[in-house]
């Protein structure tokens, strides 16, 4: 995780892995947020050294230069196609995401991330359950990534349906989970799907109960974190800004 690795090479292809490169020494953030500071990576895909020579801290911090490069039209240079190589015989992805299927929201573009970087959960609502989980203790525990975010976004659709008690086949029972948060949500406006400002609440919460679901329902991501070997944490994108916000 790097913002400073060199320019491509002649004969290496035009797009030299950016995304995670800290190698050697470990990186240091200057004053108020600085950048960054570490030694130009050669690989085009991250390699186990690289991602466990990073905190989890380091490793959010990176998420969200990539998401400031995305909300100025900037994207880190990179060939996918020399990442898919480099990753085809092993990967060392630094974070897990359990995120929204929603089309507008993919975690990879919004937050500059290429081939290798991240492992990434889809379903509607970013609600979990016992695949998601043992997923995550996969990619964590026995794979060695090093953050577990759960990232919901502004006007989601399963967070609407939810609120509108829809019954539809087995989108009924995905949207059972997401009901606690729409219960738990202080607000005392108008509470329903069509107040976007109260959707975006829940949204929020829903990510706050999940994160506490993970904890409870996984010992063992539970006691990586306890070790500090995980950072377990949360996220909001607003599609309008195209922002992602963390949070723990």
């Amino acid at each position: 995780m790097c913002d400073t690795c060199e320019p491509p090479r002649r004969g290496n292809g035009s797009g030299r892995r950016n995304f995670l490169k800290l190698t050697g020494a470990a990186a240091v953030l200057g004053p108020a947020g600085g950048a960054f500071y570490a030694k130009p990576a050669h690989a085009d895909a991250l390699t186990k050294a690289q991602r466990d020579s990073m905190t989890p801290e380091q490793i959010i911090e990176v998420m969200k230069r990539g998401n400031a490069r995305f909300r100025r039209g900037e994207r880190k240079a990179r060939n996918y196609l020399n990442e898919q190589k480099a990753s085809a015989s092993g990967q060392y992805p630094a974070a897990v995401l359990l995120s929204c299927i929603d089309s507008r929201a993919p975690a990879e573009v919004i937050m500059d991330l290429g081939i290798g970087d991240i492992f990434n959960c889809r379903v509607a609502g970013n609600v979990e359950n016992s695949d998601i989980l043992g997923s995550m203790e996969f990619a964590c525990k026995l794979v060695g990534a090093k953050v577990v975010l759960v990232m919901g976004h502004t006007s989601c659709g399963a967070i609407k349906g939810a609120i509108a008690n829809v019954d539809l086949g087995n989108l009924t029972g995905l949207l059972d989970k997401i009901k606690p948060a729409v219960q738990a949500t202080a607000y005392n406006g108008d509470r329903s799907e069509s107040n976007y400002t109260f959707v975006d609440a829940v949204a929020r919460k829903n990510v706050a109960l999940t994160l506490a679901n993970i904890r409870k329902s996984s010992p063992v991501l539970a006691e990586l974190e306890t070790s500090g070997a995980i950072k377990i944490a949360g996220a909001m994108y607003d599609l309008k800004t195209g922002e992602v916000e963390f949070f723990g």
